[in-house]
C-alpha cells in the first residue's frame, strides 16, 4: 500500500466519522427540542359557566370553553393531545398545530374549526360550573398543564373566567 492511499483512506475514515458525528448532534438537538416548545405550551384561561342560562343551545355550548396558548416562538402540533376534566370528559386534538405565539379556543359545542376556535361538537356541558378541573396531556399521556376552581373559596367573587396558574 503506498503512502497516499494510506493518507487518502484516513481522509475518507475522518470524513465518515465528522458525517456521523453530525448527524448524531442533530438528532440530539431535534430531541432536545421538543421539550422546550412543549413546555411554551399551557392553559390559559377558562370559561366554564356560560353567561346566561344553561340550555343546551349552540350558543350556550360554545360560550363554555378552554383556551390553550402557545407562548412560543414556534408551532406546536398537537396530534392526539387530550383536554379532559374531573369526571373524565377527554377531547383529542386531531390535526392541529398550534402556531406560535398564538391561542386556540376550545368549544363544547357545535361549529366549524378554524385556527383560533376548535370544537367537541358535544351536546352536553363538560366543565362543572361550580368547581372543576382542566387538564392538557401530550398524545404520549405526559402532563403539560392543568387549571381548576371551586367557586366555594373563589376570591374573584363568582367570576366563573379561570386564568391558568402553571404547572404542577
Amino acid at each position: 500500500m503506498s503512502v497516499s492511499t494510506s493518507v487518502t483512506a484516513r481522509r475518507v475514515a475522518a470524513a465518515v466519522i465528522a458525517a456521523g458525528a453530525l448527524v448524531g448532534s442533530a438528532s440530539v438537538s431535534a430531541s432536545a427540542a421538543e421539550p422546550r416548545d412543549r413546555s411554551h405550551v399551557a392553559i390559559s384561561r377558562v370559561q366554564s359557566d356560560a353567561p346566561g342560562f344553561d340550555d343546551r343551545s349552540a350558543r350556550s355550548l360554545n360560550a363554555e370553553w378552554v383556551e390553550i396558548t402557545n407562548s412560543g416562538r414556534h408551532g406546536v402540533n398537537l396530534n392526539g393531545w387530550t383536554l379532559s376534566d374531573e369526571d373524565g370528559n377527554r377531547y383529542s386534538f386531531r390535526h392541529y398545530t398550534l402556531a406560535g405565539r398564538s391561542t386556540v379556543r376550545v368549544h363544547t359545542g357545535f361549529g366549524r374549526d378554524t385556527s383560533r376556535d376548535l370544537f367537541q361538537d358535544r351536546r352536553n356541558e363538560v366543565w362543572d360550573n361550580r368547581s372543576d378541573e382542566a387538564t392538557l396531556r401530550t398524545a404520549r399521556g405526559r402532563f403539560v398543564d392543568s387549571v381548576s376552581w371551586d367557586r366555594r373559596y373563589d376570591r374573584n367573587h363568582g367570576r366563573d373566567d379561570h386564568r391558568g396558574h402553571g404547572r404542577d
